[in-house]
C-alpha cells in the first residue's frame, strides 16, 4: 500500500510539474515536432547517390547482425551513456546562460530532426512494414524515456532564463540555478537508464524480431 501511494504521489508530482509549465512544454514539443517534420521532408530531397550510400550502410548493418556477429554491449552502453550525459551537460550549461535559450530550442529541434530523418531513412530503405518493425524494436523504448527528458531539460532551462530576466536579486538567481542543476542531474540519471534500456532491452527485442526484417 505504501509503495502504491508513493507511485501515485510521484505521478501527481509529474502531472503537476507539466501543468504548471504547460506553455513551456507546449512550445518545446512544437519545436520538436517541427524538427521531426523537417527531417521527414529532408529525406525526400537528398540525392540518389546519398540514398544509395544510406541503403548500402543499412543493409550491410543488417547482414552483419543476421550473420550472428556479436555486438559489444559494454562498448555500446558506454558510448550511449557518454552521448546522453554530454547532451544533458550541454543543455544544463546553455540553459544556465542568458544567451542560451535559442541554443536550447535549437537542440530540441535538431533532436527532432534526427529522429524524423532516421525513421524516414529506415522506412524508405526497408519499406513500411519492415521499417516500422525496425523502428519499433530498435528505437521505440529508449525514445519513450529520452524524448521527455530532453523536453524537460529544455523547459528547466527556459524557466531559469525567465527567472533571471524577471528577478535581478542574486540570492533568487542562485536558488533557481541550484534548482535547475538538481533537476538536470535527476534527468541525467534517467537518461543513463534509457541507455541501459537501449542496450539490454531494445537490442534483445530487435534480435528477436530480426527474422521479420
Amino acid at each position: 500500500m505504501t509503495k502504491l501511494k508513493r507511485n501515485f504521489r510521484f505521478k501527481d508530482i509529474i502531472i503537476e510539474h507539466v501543468l504548471i509549465n504547460l506553455k513551456e512544454y507546449t512550445l518545446v514539443t512544437i519545436l520538436f515536432i517541427i524538427g521531426i517534420l523537417i527531417g521527414v521532408i529532408f529525406i525526400n530531397n537528398i540525392s540518389s547517390n546519398q540514398m544509395n550510400e544510406i541503403n548500402t550502410y543499412i543493409n550491410s548493418f543488417l547482414d552483419v547482425v543476421k550473420n550472428g556477429t556479436p555486438i559489444n554491449s559494454l562498448e555500446l552502453l558506454k558510448n550511449s551513456i557518454i552521448q546522453n550525459v554530454i547532451l544533458a551537460i550541454i543543455l544544463w550549461f546553455v540553459g544556465s546562460t542568458l544567451i542560451g535559450l535559442p541554443i536550447v530550442y535549437g537542440i530540441v529541434a535538431f533532436r527532432g530532426f534526427c529522429l524524423g530523418y532516421t525513421i524516414s531513412v529506415v522506412i524508405s530503405i526497408l519499406g513500411s512494414t519492415k521499417g516500422m518493425i525496425f523502428v519499433s524494436t530498435a528505437m521505440l523504448l529508449q525514445n519513450i524515456i529520452f524524448i521527455p527528458c530532453i523536453l524537460a531539460l529544455a523547459v528547466s532551462g527556459t524557466k531559469l532564463y525567465k527567472a533571471i530576466v524577471k528577478d535581478k536579486r542574486k540570492e533568487n538567481i542562485k536558488l533557481e540555478i541550484i534548482k535547475h542543476t538538481m533537476f538536470s542531474l535527476l534527468i541525467c540519471i534517467v537518461l543513463i537508464i534509457s541507455s541501459f534500456v537501449e542496450v539490454y532491452i531494445s537490442t534483445n527485442i530487435f534480435y528477436a524480431c530480426l527474422r521479420f526484417i
